[in-house]
C-alpha cells in the first residue's frame, strides 16, 4: 500500500520487524524539505528504532531531499541510487550506514 505521507512513512519505520533492523546502530538525521517535509532523528539501537521530531542528536549520517522523493523512494516510484546519481539525495557521514538504511527501508 502506497505511502502518502512523511509521517506515515516515519510511523511504518517504527513498526518495522526487529530482525530487519540486527546490526543497525547509530543516528540517522531525515532533513526533508518541501511540502510536508521537516526533521526526524532515527536512532537504531539493539533491533529497535526510536523516532524524534527534530534534530535531536548528533547524527552518523544525514540524508537530505526533497519530501516528495522520500515519498517516491518510499513508493518504489524512486530508485534510491539514481536519485542520488542525480542530486535528488545528499548524504553527509557515514555511506556505509545509508546503504544499510537503503535495504531497511525498501
Amino acid at each position: 500500500m502506497a505511502v502518502t505521507s512523511v509521517q506515515e512513512l516515519i510511523q511504518r519505520i517504527t513498526g518495522l520487524d526487529p530482525s530487519r533492523l540486527q546490526g543497525m546502530s547509530g543516528v540517522v538525521l531525515f532533513d526533508l524539505s518541501g511540502e510536508g517535509g521537516g526533521k526526524w532523528t532515527l536512532t537504531f539501537a539493539e533491533g529497535k528504532v526510536k523516532v524524534e521530531e527534530g534534530q535531536t542528536a548528533t547524527p552518523n549520517v544525514t540524508l537530505s531531499m526533497n519530501a516528495s522523493d522520500f515519498l517516491a523512494m518510499a513508493n518504489g516510484q524512486l530508485n534510491p541510487v539514481s536519485a542520488f546519481m542525480q542530486g535528488k539525495i545528499r548524504v553527509t557521514g557515514d555511506m556505509g550506514m545509508a546503504m544499510r538504511l537503503q535495504s531497511i527501508l525498501t
